[in-house]
């Protein structure tokens, strides 16, 4: 009677906890994750994403493109310097001081300038895709936590309460009112399920530690993080559509590089005009006939050889292949963010499924489940396979939310823009 009393106190303290670990699932999957320890104020993603700007380190090299298509800036406004030469020769005049200075035709230092602007806006614009890239591997990092973390919490439950069933079996063994084989089957389950739990604390620590990484922060750093897993609100396809076409981070690079090669085949069209190279000389000491003179002089290159149409050519070939790279972006584009989109619908029903329906469905076969074996209408094995029945409802609904996650996270990279 002992044991018996100790068995029915043991099951109602499993049918509380069991309880609170279906709300507790529920909760985690509807809003937010429990600290795990006391640290740091609580990490939302936003907050994540803004210290991913300022600390990430792909963000920061990125960033020192601009000092240099700055000094590319500089280099391209630059003059010609002047030539200075001096002459010493036996016949008259014996001296020659003169001075020759380069004149740019066809406007190729402003051309030059141009070019190296589009090259800086190019640069900015790829920065803005670096920074999309990062948000979103911070955003999928951010997530992974908050579903190890959930996962680890539900394995622990079920650890706990498989100790306690372990424990109440063996007391009612030791009583005779059970068979080993109960001993057995419950300190299996038992161990598989502490194997389950230490499986999973590894999986979190994975998690954090890429986490960490993203951020710039310690590797070994643990903090709280607020927002809360939840399916949140539908994305429509036509506004997830019209976002990647007037925002996508990709698409912006290529038009930035498609300004940038107009300019660059300006400025190969500017080449083939022929710089002039007029030269001034100062003479001495051509005596009978005078002491200082001069002369004057103008050179140019013919384009007889090498007339720069070759590389005119090459630029206009260039710029109807990113043309075309331009168009075919922009289609796979739209196909990624289509198809992502319907993944990302279908996720969020499955997962509205799994919280609506089937989770208070597994709570109810949980407390049939213990409600027969406190009766002693089934065994151990029935009440064994009950919470391995729960357990693995938890996990496949944990599943689910982390491939709605997945499938959002997929979706933005998709559109190039954070989601609306």
């Amino acid at each position: 009677m002992k044991a018996m009393g100790c068995l029915l106190a043991t099951l109602t303290g499993v049918r509380r906890n069991l309880r609170g670990a279906s709300v507790a699932v529920t909760v985690s999957l509807a809003g937010s994750v429990a600290a795990q320890v006391a640290g740091p104020p609580a990490l939302s993603l936003a907050d994540a994403v803004d210290r991913a700007m300022a600390a990430n380190p792909a963000i920061m090299a990125a960033r020192l493109t601009t000092a240099i298509n700055q000094a590319r800036l500089a280099l391209a406004g630059e003059r010609p310097n002047p030539e200075v030469t001096a002459e010493f020769e036996k016949e008259t005049p014996k001296q020659g001081f003169g001075v020759a200075v380069p004149l740019e035709l066809g406007g190729k230092r402003s051309k030059r300038i141009a070019v190296s602007q589009a090259t800086i806006r190019a640069g900015e614009a790829e920065i803005a895709a670096t920074i999309v890239q990062v948000r979103n591997d911070v955003r999928r990092a951010y997530f992974d936590v908050l579903v190890a973390d959930a996962r680890l919490s539900v394995l622990r439950e079920m650890r706990d309460l498989s100790g306690r069933v372990r424990d109440t079996a063996q007391t009612r063994f030791e009583s005779g009112d059970a068979p080993r084989l109960e001993v057995l089957q419950a300190a299996l389950a038992f161990e598989a399920s502490e194997n389950e739990a230490a499986a999973a604390d590894g999986a979190l620590t994975a998690a954090r530690t890429r986490l960490n990484a993203l951020l710039g922060q310690p590797l070994s750093a643990i903090q709280t993080l607020s927002t809360g897993l939840d399916a949140g609100a539908p994305v429509p396809l036509d506004a997830a559509l019209n976002l990647a076409r007037s925002n996508s981070s990709e698409l912006a690079v290529l038009d930035r590089r498609l300004d940038e090669q107009r300019a660059k085949l300006t400025l190969a069209q500017a080449l083939r005009t022929p710089d002039l190279i007029p030269t001034a000389t100062l003479t001495h000491d051509a005596q009978p006939e005078f002491t200082y003179g001069w002369r004057a002089g103008l050179a140019v290159t013919l384009p007889i050889f090498a007339t720069h149409k070759a590389g005119v050519l090459v630029e206009q070939t260039t710029l109807d292949q990113l043309q075309a790279q331009r168009r075919a972006a922009e289609a796979r584009i739209t196909g990624e963010v289509t198809a992502a989109g319907a993944t990302a619908e279908a996720q969020r029903l499955a997962y509205a499924r799994y919280r609506n329906i089937i989770l208070p469905q597994a709570q109810q076969v949980e407390q049939l489940a213990q409600d027969s074996y406190q009766l002693g209408q089934t065994g151990m094995s029935a009440l064994l396979q009950a919470l391995q029945a729960a357990r693995d409802v938890r996990l496949r609904a944990l599943d689910a939310m982390a491939q709605l996650q997945t499938a959002l996270a997929d979706l933005e990279r998709a559109i190039g823009a954070p989601l609306p």
